[in-house]
């Protein structure tokens, strides 16, 4: 059977910049299991596994279009020093958690400029090719998934 959109797919992965640092993978002998268009992987990273079999493997060229999106200026904001609790470290780097209407939201502090923070809300992947490795073990059809279901 191949990758199609249902599918419930066990496999082993590596994911690394185009550069070659590594960014995850799955650990040794504990592949990842997930279904196809369940949410648990960017849509493109999905679609580029679309045909493969159990068996398959491949290395994905993944730009970042395909993978986390480009990094977008709109998602980079300067916010007043005194938002911010005093005993957060305001460094570049520092991941910060923001509670917004949708639950909370992650930032990356870039900068401070003078009484202004500027903090990244871009997945910090954006904009970075990638290389995805993966090994395929098994695909099962989705009608073998739905007994697993539980409904509430």
């Amino acid at each position: 059977m191949r990758i199609a959109e249902g599918a419930r797919v066990t496999l082993h992965f590596c994911l690394s910049l185009a550069d070659g640092q590594e960014i995850d993978r799955t650990p040794d002998g504990s592949p990842a299991t997930f279904v196809v268009g369940d949410g648990s992987l960017p849509e493109g990273f999905e679609r580029a596994l679309f045909g493969l079999e159990a068996g398959a493997t491949e290395r994905l060229e993944m730009p970042p279009e395909k993978a986390f999106g480009l990094s977008r200026e709109e998602n980079v904001m300067l916010m007043p020093v005194e938002k911010f609790d005093p005993g957060i470290d305001l460094e570049p780097g520092v991941v910060v958690a923001f509670s917004g209407p949708d639950g909370d939201r992650p930032g990356v502090i870039r900068s401070l400029q003078g009484a202004l923070v500027v903090v990244d809300f871009n997945h910090p992947l954006a904009g970075k090719c990638l290389i995805l490795e993966v090994s395929i073990l098994a695909v099962e059809a989705a009608d073998e998934v739905v007994d697993e279901v539980r409904w509430v």
